[in-house]
Order: structure tokens, then sequence, then C-alpha cells
């Protein structure tokens, strides 16, 4: 598979972490394009503790990688901006409602939002973690809009029932979700079984 992540500046850089991981360690992903928003520079060091663009991915991942590429966001002219670069989709993780409200309204206006916007008009997945609570209205429409246009939204939500040690066990779970929803199914992935 090839695959583009997006991380944007709502809270849940530990998932983006553990989706890195998960995508770098599956061998059935070829390749991945990773673009992070300017917002989501700053939550990544707010939560995580690693600081700039320089290397981020190196930093996030704890060695750099073969098949994963940092894309810049300002980047429209990269391969994902197009239709005609075959891709398997993406994942907006975690999605701002910033960011849902301008792929929901067809709004191009740096490479996420775009390459977004590709999968929507190619009929490719696209996945949008999105992070808020409460949502209103605007957040609501914008979400529906966005499924109608072909989006999947898989709100971050955490498994209890599978009784975490911490809050690493929880990202791994709802990325091994995601990832398994995509197309991606996961072994270590928590499955509901009724005795």
């Amino acid at each position: 598979m090839n695959l583009t992540l997006a991380v944007t500046g709502a809270s849940g850089a530990l998932l983006a972490q553990q989706m890195l991981l998960a995508l770098e360690h599956d061998a059935r992903v070829e390749r991945t394009f990773f673009i992070a928003s300017e917002h989501s520079l700053r939550v990544i060091a707010e939560e995580l503790e690693i600081s700039g663009r320089h290397e981020l991915l190196s930093k996030l991942l704890g060695a750099s990688s073969q098949k994963i590429t940092q894309l810049s966001n300002e980047d429209i002219a990269a391969p994902v901006a197009s239709g005609s670069y075959p891709s398997d989709g993406m994942i907006v993780l975690p999605c701002s409602m910033g960011t849902l409200a301008s792929i929901a309204n067809g709004m191009a206006g740096n490479l996420i939002e775009r390459a977004a916007d590709v999968c929507l008009k190619e009929r490719r997945r696209l996945m949008l973690c999105v992070r808020e609570t409460p949502f209103n209205r605007i957040h609501l429409r914008n979400m529906l809009l966005a499924e109608e246009a072909g989006a999947t939204i898989f709100p971050v939500v955490p498994a209890f029932y599978i009784k975490p040690v911490d809050t690493t066990e929880l990202a791994k779970q709802f990325v091994a979700r995601v990832l398994t929803h995509i197309g991606l199914p996961q072994t270590n992935m928590f499955r509901w079984k009724h005795d």
C-alpha cells in the first residue's frame, strides 16, 4: 500500500507517533508520505517534547526511515497533490476542526487539504480522525459534508474495554483500528470476544 499520513493541530500527537511506527513496521506498506501542519508542530512539542521541523520524522520514529517521506504542507506540487499519483488512501490523525472544515468545503489551500481533496475526487479512502469535544453544529455539519463526499469520520475515542495500562496502549489500539478499517488488519489488535 501507498498511504499518506497527515498530522494537524489537534491534541493527539502520541496517536500520530504510534501511527508512524505502525506504518514503518508493516511490510504491506510500501511507501508513506508524512505531512505535518504548522500547528501540529506546536502540539508535538508540547505533548511529546519533540521540537522543530528539522529531522521531525526521525525524532518521532527514533530512527531514519527508508519508506516514509516527510513533505512540506506548503508543497502543493508534491506527488499526492495529483490524482495521477497512485495512492491507496490518506489518514488525517489527529484531524482538527479547521482541517475538517477545509476538507468538507472543498478548500485546498495547503498540501494536507489538497491531498484529501484528491482522495475524495478519485474515490480513495480518506480517514478523518477528528479530535474535539464537545462538537458544535458547525463541526457536525462539516462531518456530514465530508462523509457524504466519501470520507470516513473516525473520531478519536479510546477503547477502555481493553483495560489499558497506559496511554501508549490506548494509542496503539486506536491506530490498529484505523489501519484495519483502511484495509491493513492488525494482528495485535484487541478483538471483542463473547464467552
